[in-house]
């Protein structure tokens, strides 16, 4: 399996993504984001967590415009899948890859911990390896994490499983973290095969660093 990881000016994390995937077994190759196509024989793509463009403007909001992300566009229109993390998030709603909006912390603080999240559906790539209703622990760092959608587009997320992951306490109990609406952290487009969660799971790969779950997660993309 080959893994795309985009990179644009102020990205932190396609480094720790590369190595979660290539410890995982899989083949990794770091894109530029002036790139204007991608390679067929990607099997994956992921917008990995970081600032791009240091935030300015809205996080994700001027990376949208890149050129690599018209190919993603097109990638993911064609059935390929695409997993965007924190700021990779953030992107494919600004790009409309993915519904909703990501907004300030309600708090207005920059939150970095770990996080208990309630696997809400698991009938798709990205958690597949989970059981529904399962509890992980999987570590948050962002300050625009706080996502929106209108109370037409929630039951529409909630009636066709688009919702994939909440954040909870360690009883599965919804908790709110950020101002999320129903407390979500984690959403997937209509065709499931495009993927967005502020946790970072490339984060929770080794004990000593306080979870493997991570694991599971990247995993469900295995071909």
């Amino acid at each position: 399996m080959k893994v795309a990881i985009l990179r644009f000016p102020g990205t932190n994390c396609e480094f720790d993504t590369q190595y979660a995937f290539e410890k995982l077994g899989y083949s990794t190759e770091l894109v530029w984001h002036k790139q204007e196509s991608l390679s067929k024989d990607f099997d994956l793509v992921v917008v990995p967590g970081g600032f791009s463009y240091g935030d300015y403007l809205r996080s994700g909001s001027i990376a949208c415009f890149s050129p690599i992300m018209k190919a993603v566009s097109k990638y993911a229109k064609s059935g390929g899948k695409v997993l965007g993390i924190c700021n990779g998030f953030q992107i494919l709603t600004e790009v409309g890859l993915l519904p909703g909006a990501l907004k300030r912390n309600n708090n207005l603080h920059f939150i970095s911990k770990h996080q208990t999240l309630y696997v809400e559906n698991n009938n798709n790539a990205f958690l597949n390896q989970c059981d529904k209703g399962e509890v992980l622990n999987i570590p948050i760092a962002h300050a625009d994490g706080n996502y929106y959608i209108d109370d037409e587009g929630i039951k529409k997320l909630e009636s066709n499983g688009q919702v994939l992951l909440r954040y909870c306490d360690k009883a599965g109990n919804r908790v709110m973290v950020n101002g999320s609406v129903a407390s979500i952290a984690g959403i997937c487009n209509e065709k499931k095969n495009v993927f967005g969660l502020m946790p970072h799971p490339e984060r929770a790969l080794e004990s000593i660093l306080g979870s493997e779950d991570g694991i599971k997660m990247l995993k469900g993309f295995k071909v």
